[in-house]
């Protein structure tokens, strides 16, 4: 018997797409995690992450706004809160960046796209910053763009919402369950686990920094780089200071770029640094958190936000799986178009909601729901070996 379609890793973009595949043809959906769900070993677990319309490339933009829309699709559908509004911060010190390359990487960079697209925000100079939040110390030259809509989008409930939805439509579920290897054959595809041989009309790849492994017998091997990135909790004692109705997300742009989130999930703050991490591998990465980095969020923290520390929660690491242009990976393999690959770039979750929908169209073969001609496996970032690494850090 064939499956309609078997969706091969169940993160934040996989289970998005089994969700919506579902709600397209019920029965003959199949979802496959290597792990059991929830792990703690890939990209999509912990509590949180920053959702937001400030976006600095087109073709980001164009998919924010969509993205807020595909996620309270899923929560009217489930009765569950997913995203939490607290509204956001982009912050640049322009001390601590002088003499560095920002391209468009800054405010007005973000203003450009806001007025285009006639989202409402507010500029604001270091003093007006500490008086709006006197939780911020920030000295002159820094300046900030607010923007009412950014929030948490809760990726462990999300995951697990779009897990449950899936198997209402009539999706299975398989866990503990390596894919060994995805073999085109014929119009169809030949799904290789240890127990048994899966056949499929459709596949879908989200198996993030597993993608080239399952890929494998197909010939095409992605240039994709593994991060190991890492964040920590810090169990401040000034709750009420930094609750979400207080104290909104924020990414700060100085010589490190910084992103941070009020108390959430845990009782606790948030904190992490965009990109930078060592390079690895999905198999032979560590646990345990760089001690360089978790000095480094002291740092930051007691020079910027004194009351946002604390004894420390805990920290911990997840995985970044990054192509050289550090863009999103939405299509089919031009040579087997019954297999659709899926790739975050380690900035994809925000939009997952949306992505899950944009996977379902390519895997059954319809128009995309929302331009996604930038993301293709065939531009010269993933097809030219001498195209540069040019992450975001």
């Amino acid at each position: 018997m064939a499956h309609r379609v078997v969706v091969v890793g169940l993160g934040g973009l996989g289970s998005a797409a089994l969700f919506r595949l579902a709600a397209r043809l019920g029965a003959g959906v199949v979802g496959i995690e290597q792990f059991e769900l929830g792990h703690h070993r890939g990209a999509s677990q912990d509590h949180s992450r920053i959702i937001r319309l400030a976006q600095l490339q087109e073709q980001y933009a164009a998919l924010a706004g969509p993205a807020y829309k595909a996620w309270e699709e899923v929560e009217a559908e489930a009765c569950q809160q997913i995203v939490t509004r607290t509204g956001g911060l982009v912050v640049e010190d322009r001390v601590a960046r002088a003499g560095t390359a920002t391209g468009t990487r800054n405010i007005e960079g973000y203003t450009a796209v806001f007025d285009r697209y006639g989202v409402a925000y507010e500029r604001l100079d270091a003093d007006e910053l500490t008086a709006r939040w006197p939780q911020f110390r920030a000295r002159d030259g820094v300046q900030a763009l607010y923007q009412a809509d950014s929030g948490i989008v809760d990726a462990a409930r999300a995951n697990a919402v779009h897990v449950a939805l899936a198997r209402a439509q009539g999706a299975e579920v398989r866990t503990s369950t390596p894919v060994r290897a995805i073999r085109p054959d014929g119009d169809g595809v030949a799904v290789v686990t240890d127990a048994e041989t899966l056949r499929a009309d459709r596949v879908v790849v989200a198996a993030d920094a597993w993608t080239n492994q399952v890929l494998a017998e197909t010939g095409t091997r992605l240039p994709l780089t593994v991060l190991r990135e890492q964040v920590t909790y810090y169990a401040t004692p000034h709750l009420a200071e930094f609750a979400p109705s207080r104290f909104p997300v924020f990414m700060w742009h100085g010589r490190h770029n910084f992103y941070g989130f009020p108390v959430y999930g845990e009782v606790a703050t948030k904190l992490g640094q965009h990109m930078g991490g060592e390079e690895t591998t999905a198999d032979g990465r560590g646990f345990e958190p760089d001690p360089v980095r978790r000095a480094r969020y002291a740092d930051f923290v007691a020079a910027h936000l004194p009351r946002f520390g604390g004894p420390e929660l805990y920290s911990k690491t997840c995985l970044y799986t990054v192509p050289p242009d550090q863009g999103f990976i939405l299509d089919t393999l031009p040579e087997h178009p019954q297999i659709t690959v899926a790739n975050g770039a380690g900035h994809a979750f925000k939009f997952a909601a949306l992505i899950g929908r944009l996977l379902a169209d390519l895997a059954l073969g319809d128009a995309p729901s929302y331009p996604i001609d930038a993301f293709s496996i065939t531009r010269p970032a993933l097809t030219d070996p001498s195209f540069p690494r040019s992450f975001h850090v």
